[in-house]
């Protein structure tokens, strides 16, 4: 372990022990914990960011009762790599996991979270916490890459990266467990029976949830008691969009009143979050004032809709403006719920003490990204983009969200800092396990010419 490593385990053991000594902020007992994440969600498609055609009350109520971040960050403009480094608490470059693997029958043999890597769910549960998954993983299609394997003991969901919505023949199954079942109901509501059931289980003792809803990620699709809500939207894609996201809402909702109607929601530590941003080309999603989309590590790829509530300890309605990142709810989580940490060291940092006003200043002295030839590093205002075509570019966050402005001439002195300290941390990283899907069909073709 690194110098610099072993000060970040000892800053997080020593912030973690004053937040939770404090007379003032004793934290009662292993609260439960629920990680609510969005596939696939816009910067600007919540109420409480903005959106104004799609209520969205029940997912706002997050923020409302607890924290909004409006600098938050995934690790990857992405689906799979940015799941991989949520539940790890690390850059999944780390480990390899860079790209999406593709379906279950293209995906590279290697596609999998590392056996050598320790989840947030593997923490929870040797900390006597009981740990189900409903939803989307994909992290894995193997055996030994299943959820059961990965520390959770339960699991309701799909393995793959997208699924329809509404019962279709041929579509990959869902499972119970590692069980094969015929679900018949919306699959949004699905989620919400099958999150609500974990709940009834298990409320006698700490649980951990990850409730990982596909929604609202390709295909479009919705019933018509959602279609309904939205009789006033002429674009029939933005029509069905609204109607999904308005189920995922509903989902939501029911979670919250469920956890109210057994007195466990003062003592449950809530985070949602979506994934990466909105793919405006495929769903209708919005990322405004962002510029770019997922795929991309412009603004609108990796700044994502960020709440967190916990009524017994978080403030009511907080603004938090500092950078933040995906990687921040495993340190954050196993400081909340009094377990240890793992042997790997983490990137991600616990943010308690930030959000009570325990700790002053920014959570990261710089966030990072490298997905495949593009890269990204944000350092205070300042970030440096350097897209497929190889041009780094500059830009000052604080005046300039929409990255209209490329500064990269006129400040080269700080262009030339941000490229160093990317390089000094791509240095760490591990080479791809695997390559994006289309690279590898390309590469296939070339070898048969």
């Amino acid at each position: 372990m690194s110098n610099a490593d072993t000060m970040r385990r000892r800053d997080f053991l020593k912030s973690a022990a004053l937040w939770a000594c404090s007379p003032a902020l004793a934290a009662p007992a292993r609260p439960n914990i629920i990680f609510i994440a969005a596939d696939d969600l816009g910067y600007a498609e919540l109420g409480v960011q903005g959106c104004r055609d799609v209520p969205t009350p029940n997912i706002d109520s997050i923020a409302t009762n607890g924290v909004r971040f409006t600098d938050g960050y995934v690790s990857c403009p992405v689906c799979s790599p940015t799941r991989a480094g949520w539940l790890m608490g690390r850059y999944q470059q780390r480990f390899g996991h860079e790209f999406n693997p593709g379906p279950a029958q293209q995906a590279d043999p290697n596609f999998g979270l590392p056996l050598s890597e320790v989840t947030l769910a593997n923490q929870l549960k040797a900390a006597g916490y009981v740990t189900g998954i409903v939803g989307k993983w994909h992290l894995g299609y193997r055996p030994e890459f299943h959820p059961q394997k990965r520390g959770f003991d339960e699991f309701f969901g799909f393995l793959g990266g997208a699924h329809p919505y509404l019962p279709t023949a041929g579509a990959d199954p869902i499972l119970r467990g590692t069980e094969p079942v015929e679900e018949r109901e919306y699959l949004t509501d699905a989620f919400a029976r099958e999150a609500l059931a974990f709940i009834e289980r298990h409320r006698q003792r700490p649980f951990f949830l990850y409730l990982s809803f596909n929604a609202v990620h390709a295909p479009l699709q919705a019933t018509e008691k959602y279609l309904a809500r939205f009789p006033k939207i002429q674009d029939q894609r933005r029509r069905t969009f609204a109607a999904m996201l308005s189920a995922m809402d509903d989902a939501v909702g029911r979670v919250l009143e469920r956890l109210r109607q057994h007195k466990l929601e003062d003592n449950t530590l809530i985070v949602f979050i979506s994934d990466n941003g909105g793919p405006t080309n495929n769903t209708s999603s919005r990322n405004d004032p962002l510029r770019g989309y997922k795929g991309q590590v412009l603004e609108g790829g990796i700044r994502v809709p960020f709440l967190m509530q916990w009524k017994a300890r978080l403030p009511k309605g907080l603004v938090y403006r500092e950078p933040v990142i995906a990687l921040d709810i495993f340190p954050t989580v196993v400081a909340a719920a009094g377990a240890s940490l793992p042997a790997n060291p983490l990137d991600g940092v616990n943010l308690l003490p930030y959000l009570t006003g325990q700790s002053k200043g920014a959570p990261h002295q710089a966030l990072y990204w490298r997905f495949g030839p593009q890269a990204a590093i944000r350092k205070g205002p300042w970030k440096m983009v350097r897209l497929a075509d190889g041009q780094p570019q500059l830009y000052n966050l604080a005046e300039d969200i929409g990255e209209s402005r490329d500064l990269a001439s006129a400040q080269s002195a700080k262009l030339k800092e941000l490229l160093q300290d990317w390089e000094a941390w791509n240095r760490q990283l591990a080479p791809p396990r695997w390559q994006q899907p289309a690279r590898r069909a390309q590469r296939a073709r070339q070898r048969k010419v």
